[in-house]
C-alpha cells in the first residue's frame, strides 16, 4: 500500500471585501474591520437588500494586459490577481515542473454580470447581438482554465461546483490530488463575484439577505446575534499553494501549515436548509478530524461557515457540539463572513487561509456585531475582539445549498 504524501501551504493570495492582498485581509480581520456597504456596482434601489461587501479600487488591469482582463468576468480576474499573488508568495516561478502542477477552483455562479449583460442583449437586439465572449467569460470552469494559462500550469485543471462550499470541496479534492502523488504543487481555493441584480434579486426572493440594515450597513452581517436576519452578499477570491512535504522542502519553501485532513458529506434533506439537528455537518467534522488523525481535543479554533441566517447559525453551533461534545465549550468559533458578508464560492477559500493565518500568527479573529447570542449559539464565539492566542490546529466549515457539507483541517507544520 502506498503511504499517503504530506501535503503543506506554500503561497497564499486573496481579494476581499476587506483587501486585495493577504496582508491587508489579515489587517483588517485583526481590527475587526467590516467590508460591507451600499450597492455601488449596479443600482440597488429595486431590491429589499441593498446592503453588499463588494471588492473596492480593484483595477484588473493594474494586474493583466488590458485585452487579457477584458476577455474575463469578474470572478475570473479575482481568482488569476489572487492565484498571482499566492502563486509569487510560494516563489514557484521555475520552481516546479508544470506537468504536475494542477489547477482544483471552487465556483457557485460563474459570470453572472456577463449572462445578465447578453441576456440583455438578446431581448433588445436579438440573438446575433450577443457578444462572442459571452460563453468563454460567463461558464465557471474559466476561472481555473484562466488561472492554467496565466502559468502554463498542465497537470490537472479542474473545477469544483457545490455552491457556497465550492472552495472548501475544491480545496479536499486539491489535497487528494496531492497526497495520492498524482500532482506535486496545485493552485486552489475559490472564487466569485454575484454583487448583481439578478442574483441578489434571487437571493432576496428565497428571504435569504439582510433586508434591516440599509441604513446601517456595516451592522447587516451579525452571525450568531439575535438580531441576526440574513446574509449579505459579498465577492472576491482566495488561493492557496499546496505542495507534497518533498516537494516543498527539497526546494526550500517557506510553509505556513500542514492540511492535514477533509471531510465532506450530504445532508439529503433540503434544496436551501441544512438538517435541523446539524448531523450532516457534524459528520463532516468527524470524517475531516478522522482524516487527519486528529482528536478533537487537539483543534483550538473553528472558522464558522455562520452565515448570519435564522437556521444556519444555529444549526451549525449545534453540528459542532454534536462532533465535539465536551470538547466544544473550549472551542474558539467565529465567523469572519461578519467582516467580509458572504462570498459564497470564494468563501471557502478566504476563510481557509484565515485558518492558515491563524495558526501562523497565534491569532483568532473575531465575530463582530455579535451583541446578543441568538438561541442554541451557544459556543464560545469571540464576540467583536480577537483574541492572541495559540492555535494548534484549524478548521474550515462550508454549507452549501443542496445540503454540501465540507470541512478542512489545517494544523501547526512540524518538519
Amino acid at each position: 500500500m502506498t503511504m499517503q504524501k504530506r501535503v503543506v501551504v506554500t503561497g497564499l493570495g486573496a481579494v476581499t471585501p476587506i483587501g486585495n492582498t493577504v496582508a491587508e485581509l489579515w489587517e483588517s480581520l485583526r481590527a475587526g474591520k467590516s467590508g460591507l456597504g451600499p450597492i455601488t456596482l449596479f443600482d440597488g434601489s429595486r431590491l429589499e437588500s441593498r446592503v453588499a461587501a463588494e471588492v473596492k479600487n480593484f483595477d484588473p488591469e493594474a494586474y493583466l494586459p488590458p485585452k487579457t482582463a477584458k476577455r474575463m468576468a469578474r470572478f475570473s480576474q479575482f481568482a488569476v490577481v489572487a492565484a498571482m499573488e499566492a502563486w509569487n508568495d510560494a516563489k514557484l516561478e521555475g520552481a516546479c515542473d508544470l506537468d504536475r502542477t494542477g489547477v482544483v477552483i471552487g465556483n457557485g455562479i460563474g459570470g453572472n454580470e456577463v449572462d445578465c449583460e447578453a441576456h440583455e442583449k438578446l431581448i433588445q437586439q436579438g440573438p446575433r447581438r450577443i457578444p462572442a465572449m459571452t460563453i468563454p467569460k460567463m461558464i465557471i470552469n474559466e476561472a481555473a482554465g484562466n488561472i492554467s494559462m496565466t502559468y502554463g500550469l498542465r497537470g490537472r485543471i479542474h473545477t469544483v461546483a457545490t455552491a457556497c462550499a465550492s472552495g472548501t470541496d475544491a480545496i479536499g479534492v486539491a489535497l487528494d490530488a496531492v497526497r495520492s502523488g498524482r500532482l506535486d504543487v496545485v493552485v486552489t481555493g475559490g472564487c466569485e463575484s454575484a454583487v448583481t441584480e439578478y442574483a441578489m434579486g434571487g437571493f432576496c426572493s428565497l428571504k435569504a439577505l439582510s433586508t434591516q440594515y440599509n441604513d446601517q450597513p456595516t451592522k447587516a452581517s451579525r452571525p450568531f446575534d439575535r438580531d441576526r436576519d440574513g446574509f449579505v452578499m459579498g465577492e472576491g477570491a482566495g488561493i492557496l499553494i499546496l505542495e507534497s512535504y518533498e516537494h516543498a522542502m527539497a526546494r526550500g519553501a517557506h510553509i505556513y501549515a500542514e492540511l492535514a485532513g477533509y471531510g465532506a458529506t450530504g445532508d439529503a434533506y433540503h434544496l436551501t436548509a441544512p438538517q435541523p439537528d446539524g448531523s450532516g455537518a457534524a459528520r463532516a467534522i468527524s470524517l475531516a478530524l478522522t482524516d487527519g488523525g486528529m482528536a478533537p481535543a487537539d483543534v483550538d479554533y473553528i472558522n464558522a461557515h455562520g452565515t448570519s441566517t435564522a437556521i444556519n447559525d444555529p444549526t451549525e453551533c449545534r453540528a459542532i457540539r454534536l462532533a465535539f461534545g465536551t470538547e466544544a465549550d473550549r472551542l474558539m468559533v467565529s465567523s469572519t463572513k461578519s467582516m467580509t458578508g458572504h462570498c459564497i464560492g470564494a468563501a471557502g477559500g478566504i476563510e481557509a487561509i484565515v485558518c492558515v493565518k491563524s495558526i501562523a500568527d497565534s491569532f483568532v479573529p473575531p465575530t463582530i456585531n455579535l451583541e446578543t447570542p441568538g438561541e442554541d449559539c451557544d459556543l464560545d464565539l469571540v464576540p467583536n475582539v480577537g483574541r492572541e492566542t495559540a492555535v494548534r490546529a484549524a478548521l474550515s466549515t462550508s454549507l452549501g445549498f443542496g445540503g454540501h457539507n465540507a470541512v478542512v483541517l489545517f494544523k501547526q507544520f512540524v518538519a
